[in-house]
């Protein structure tokens, strides 16, 4: 189960809540971008276009092999593949307040490729600081215990 892109922007300015699992609608050529690990996923979340989930932003550039595309567009919306009872579920959660569906890995299962969704609650300036504070306190401690400490 190899991963090809992971959110790292986004586990820090959001607090993740919950994760779901769900496939991506992708053309052929995208598939084989993406198993060559050419995904960005910061700036992307997920929205809805007539009760479908879509993920918008997340950029996949052209297969490097794939010859000619007319009017490939890296950045277009993909259709997120879950049931019924997970759109209803994520729909919701997305109207409440304070709330965002963000990607934050991509990677496989089997022959299939999968996203990996959160809902997330943004984070206050206060808790990034938090965040970045006990980094350090945890780096240099660890730097001490080593006897490399300077």
């Amino acid at each position: 189960m190899p991963t090809y892109a992971v959110n790292k922007k986004a586990r820090f300015d959001y607090e993740i809540q919950e994760k779901l699992e769900a496939g991506l609608m992708l053309l052929g050529s995208e598939a084989k971008a993406v198993r060559t690990g050419n995904v960005k996923l910061s700036g992307s979340y997920v929205t809805f276009h007539k009760n479908e989930p879509m993920i918008t932003g997340l950029h996949i550039p052209k297969y490097k092999y794939s010859g000619h595309l007319k009017e490939y567009d890296p950045e277009r919306s993909r259709k997120l593949l879950l049931s019924q009872k997970q759109i209803a579920y994520i729909q919701g959660k997305s109207q409440e307040k304070g709330l965002t569906i963000i990607p934050l890995s991509i990677y496989t299962k089997g022959r299939y490729i999968k996203v990996e969704i959160g809902v997330c609650r943004g984070k206050k300036t206060h808790d990034k600081r938090r965040v970045i504070k006990k980094r350090e306190l945890d780096r240099e401690t660890r730097r001490a215990i080593k006897g490399d400490y300077r």
